[in-house]
């Protein structure tokens, strides 16, 4: 599908092109008209960039055989060639990395890197891989604030946007895509039809409909003027999840088909992959369970494909749970394993990849400190000789005397360093220990609280709840390999677990989990520290109360302190220990006890106070539940930084 737009100013420079009798103007041209196919014909793309990148490599034009390459990972991008792309792409980091820098050059060098760093980001991103992403965003978007590139920078903001959209933190989306959006007005950017759609999207998350609709017609009417078959394919998608919201069936299944219509006219595979699991899902709610499996055998293939883990994830899920509906137990299992095996490959990928950056940064380190202490032993060696020569007779004895000197101060404090650094680690790793402890401890009442539900519940109910925990548990081993957590992980692991002993005990309690907008993302605790206080709320607080029961959990900052607090309305502390008199404690004890000398563990690693507290709410007599604080001293993780065509 060609853009009407286009086609004037493709014109103007298939003209230049013919006219042109210059070497490098022709390379310039090639590569102005493959970029001008982006949004149109990436065939025709991926054809003038050949040309040149041959022209480039036979004349030695290292700036604009970069260039080509990058043309070329950006067509990839659109025919979901993730590798390939990522291949090319790193072809054109590396030239213009290692081209000279001149006067006449460094801007081209610079804006060659941002724009590498940018398309690396989208590759990413569709990836699922959304901290890479973010990384590289935000080393592209630093290049181009320097570089005063307003209209670069708009459409950046909007893909860092999309990213911090992935990981469910909506806020920060909105801020990227208002910053976007505002840029993208002042310029009277074609691509803010995009940022539009993206924002409409947040505000149907949201279920501010009435909004949704509004940003989705303006985006409509910019899309129209500014011709942009891949925005225009995402537009009909998500259009299509606006009326689907509004159980207007119709209008959902019309606008799907033009979205395909729209992706296959420019094969465009990540786009088809994620309408097809659209009307897959939506004829498996409305139990049309032939178009449901055949819309999802179709999302599946293409994931594959283009090797998306996510959503041949969800394809396998999908059809697990469709054969299962048609009593179909042979094939539901079968998919059932493909799902389970690509979230393990998935949760591996995951771990592989910190791993390998964890190596990445320490060799980079090591190299610059070697590197550094290098050039500071050249500059002491220099500054010797210069001395030595000028005061050889005269100061030879006290020279060698101050250098002894310095050696064995440097010596001592290098003694010093290596054993406090040696205290540390021990304290880490002793604090390790006793979180590993915790595990089998939290996994033997999960297992007990399973074979209570089978009992109670019967096996179909029993299945979803083994499904659930597998993911906790599956969280739970991740987890059990670090020292410190972010806070959201720790969050979302217990609104896993909360929802599984909702399931287990019928609904008869419910709960929330708050977090003040003061913590960062970057904030941290340790794993499994917040789990057994929400267990013994439930179990010793909210279920004997035999009636609907409630459970907050708070995590808020005071004073350089990360606070939780766990507070349920059960039948309080006392209560509890007398209806226990006859029964064996010892796994509360044993769960009290290690998480007591974590807390002397993280004490004595940061040398800052962790301590708990534990209280009976009591008002005019009446016993109102328990509260439980941790008061945890502020910890942070490490991050990595994070970017669109």
């Amino acid at each position: 599908m060609h853009c009407v737009s286009q086609t004037p100013v493709l014109d103007s420079l298939k003209t230049q092109l013919e006219a042109s009798n210059i070497t490098l103007d022709k390379v310039k041209l090639l590569n102005t008209i493959s970029d001008q196919y982006k949004y149109s014909d990436p065939k025709e793309m991926v054809n003038y960039a050949n040309k040149a990148l041959e022209l480039s490599k036979i004349n030695s034009f290292n700036l604009e055989e970069a260039k080509a390459y990058l043309n070329l990972g950006t067509s990839n991008i659109i025919f979901g060639d993730y590798k390939k792309a990522l291949d090319q792409f790193t072809n054109a980091k590396t030239i213009f990395e290692s081209e000279p820098k001149t006067s006449v050059n460094d801007k081209d060098i610079q804006e060659g890197l941002a724009q590498v760093y940018a398309t690396m980001g989208i590759v990413f991103s569709e990836q699922s891989n959304y901290s890479k992403a973010l990384s590289f965003y935000l080393k592209s978007v630093t290049i181009y604030e320097a570089l005063k590139n307003e209209i670069k920078c708009s459409r950046l903001y909007n893909n860092i946007g999309v990213v911090y959209r992935s990981q469910n933190q909506l806020a920060k989306a909105l801020e990227y895509f208002e910053k976007s959006r505002h840029l993208q007005a002042k310029l009277n950017d074609p691509n803010i039809g995009i940022t539009l759609t993206n924002m409409a999207n947040i505000y149907q998350k949201q279920k501010a409909h009435n909004k949704a609709f509004e940003l989705y017609q303006e985006a409509k009417l910019s899309l129209d003027k500014n011709p942009n078959p891949r925005a225009l394919g995402e537009w009909y998608n998500n259009i299509g999840l606006y009326y689907q919201s509004q159980n207007d069936d119709a209008k959902t299944i019309e606008y799907w088909s033009k979205a395909i219509t729209t992706f296959e006219g420019f094969d465009d595979k990540f786009g088809l992959s994620d309408t097809y699991l659209f009307l897959a899902e939506f004829y498996y709610t409305r139990n049309h369970f032939t178009k449901a499996e055949l819309y999802s055998k179709k999302a599946l293939n293409l994931a594959k494909d283009i090797n998306v883990l996510e959503a041949q994830s969800k394809s396998q899920k999908l059809l697990s749970d469709i054969y299962d509906k048609q009593g179909k137990a042979g094939l539901a299992l079968k998919h059932f394993r493909a799902y389970s095996s690509i979230q393990d490959s998935l949760v591996n990928e995951a771990n592989i990849r910190k791993s390998v950056e964890a190596s990445m940064k320490y060799e980079y380190e090591k190299k610059e400190l070697l590197e550094k202490e290098a050039e500071e032993k050249e500059a002491i060696k220099l500054a010797e000789e210069t001395k030595s020569a000028r005061m050889k007779w005269l100061f030879g004895g006290l020279t060698a005397l101050l250098l002894f000197g310095i050696g064995f101060l440097i010596y001592n404090r290098f003694q010093l360093k290596k054993r406090l650094t040696l205290e540390k680690e021990l304290a880490e790793y002793e604090q390790k220990a006793l979180h590993l402890q915790m595990n089998p401890h939290f996994v033997f009442n999960c297992l007990g609280s399973i074979s209570s539900f089978i009992v109670q519940n019967g096996t179909d109910s029993a299945i979803k709840y083994l499904s659930k925990f597998s993911k906790l548990m599956r969280l739970t081993l991740e987890y059990s390999k670090e020292s410190l957590i972010p806070i959201d992980r720790e969050i979302e692991s217990l609104q896993n677990y909360l929802e599984l002993e909702q399931l287990r005990f019928n609904h008869i309690f419910n709960f929330s989990i708050t977090k003040s907008q003061d913590i960062e993302d970057d904030v941290s605790l340790p794993p499994l520290l917040v789990q057994p206080f929400v267990e013994n709320a439930i179990i010793h607080g909210v279920i004997p109360k035999k009636e609907m029961g409630h459970i907050t959990i708070d995590f808020s900052l005071n004073d350089e302190q990360l606070i939780c607090v766990i507070i349920d309305d059960g039948i309080g502390i006392n209560t509890s220990k007398k209806n226990k008199e006859n029964s064996v404690v010892a796994h509360k004890s044993m769960a009290l006890d290690i998480i007591k000398k974590r807390l002397e563990m993280i004490t004595s690693s940061t040398a800052k106070e962790a301590h708990i507290s534990i209280e009976e709410l009591i008002d005019n007599g009446n016993v109102q539940g328990t509260k439980v604080q941790l008061n945890l001293p502020l910890q942070y993780i490490e991050t990595r930084t994070p970017v669109s065509i």
